[in-house]
């Protein structure tokens, strides 16, 4: 059985393979973890395994929506988001603005603002970004966390943002100038967009909103959505099905294997709440649709190789007592 300290650093070890992007900039440089330090870590470890698999905490979208080729574009979008200047928007200063003149003098500053735009562009000029959360989620907090999101992620630009309630899923509208104030130039990558969802994720939950960034790797999801351009092209045909694109065996192997040995740290723990952790893992990988896809597809191997036969199992005696509240 391990010892607490034993179990707190194989907890930093896995957890921080798992659930965090190397290139995150949220925590710049974290130091050399010792004694306290890595029993908070394996805290906040504990903490976001039970929001994954126990409470199934809502995971957070950020998507690069589209951007502008020009000033022409960037204002027709300027103008959707702010419905006309109906709706208030909030620049990289924290200013706060409405009407249609306020919006005719926010094109015309960005126009000539820094190196000009002209009305057509053979370059995106503006970077379109759209911050979501699922319906019920407190839209005073999500604009908040909008707010910190930029002045972390985009400090080195212009921009500005819209919140938007009036559809089911609360979300902001986030315009962002492509060239930076240094004359670097904004060019979203995945890696970036994988570390923009850490960081508004950290952000909600700083205001106490339940908020996960996992990745498809560490849900081992193999399926994506449907792209709007599929749906719109099917016209009176049946709906095409999302399409199952398998992720790269190395990378998803990778990832079942931190859930097993998070897994197998946790069933060790004399704490019975983290053994009772550990069963829900167990059951949070056996349902992985990666895994599920494994044992219908291959009849002679009905087991991920590796991965689920080496699942460990909880003696019963250790598993009695009250259930995680979910």
């Amino acid at each position: 059985m391990p010892t607490p300290s034993n179990l707190d650093g194989v907890l930093v070890q896995w957890g921080e393979r798992l659930f965090y992007p190397a290139n995150r900039v949220v925590r710049a440089r974290t130091p050399k973890l010792t004694g306290a330090g890595i029993q908070e870590r394996a805290r906040s470890i504990r903490q976001r395994i039970h929001a994954i698999v126990v409470r199934r905490a809502p995971q957070v979208m950020v998507k690069v929506t589209g951007g502008g080729r020009g000033m022409g574009a960037i204002g027709a979008h300027l103008r959707y988001i702010s419905k006309g200047g109906r709706l208030p928007i909030e620049d990289d200063r924290g200013l706060e603005r409405e009407g249609k003149e306020a919006l005719r003098d926010l094109v015309d500053q960005w126009r000539l603002g820094g190196s000009r735009i002209p009305e057509r562009s053979e370059r995106r000029e503006a970077f379109n970004i759209m911050l979501s959360m699922p319906a019920g989620t407190k839209v005073e907090f999500l604009r908040r966390a909008a707010r910190e999101f930029a002045k972390v992620e985009l400090a080195n630009h212009r921009y500005v943002m819209v919140l938007h309630t009036h559809q089911a899923n609360p979300h902001v509208h986030l315009s962002v100038r492509a060239e930076g104030r240094d004359g670097q130039r904004l060019n979203p990558r995945k890696d970036d967009l994988r570390r923009w969802r850490e960081t508004f994720a950290e952000r909600l939950r700083g205001w106490g909103i339940e908020a996960e960034a996992s990745s498809q790797v560490t849900r081992g999801t193999r399926h994506r959505n449907e792209r709007v351009w599929e749906r719109k092209t099917t016209g009176l045909r049946e709906q095409r099905p999302a399409r199952a694109e398998p992720l790269p065996s190395g990378i998803r192997s990778q990832a079942l294997k931190a859930w097993v040995e998070l897994m197998r740290a946790l069933a060790a723990s004399p704490e019975m709440s983290d053994r009772q952790l550990a069963q829900s893992i167990h059951r949070y990988v056996g349902r992985m649709p990666a895994v599920q896809a494994v044992v219908r597809h291959e009849s002679k191997q009905r087991e991920l190789p590796g991965v689920v036969r080496s699942l460990p199992t909880v003696p019963a005696q250790q598993r009695r007592g009250p259930e995680i509240e979910r």
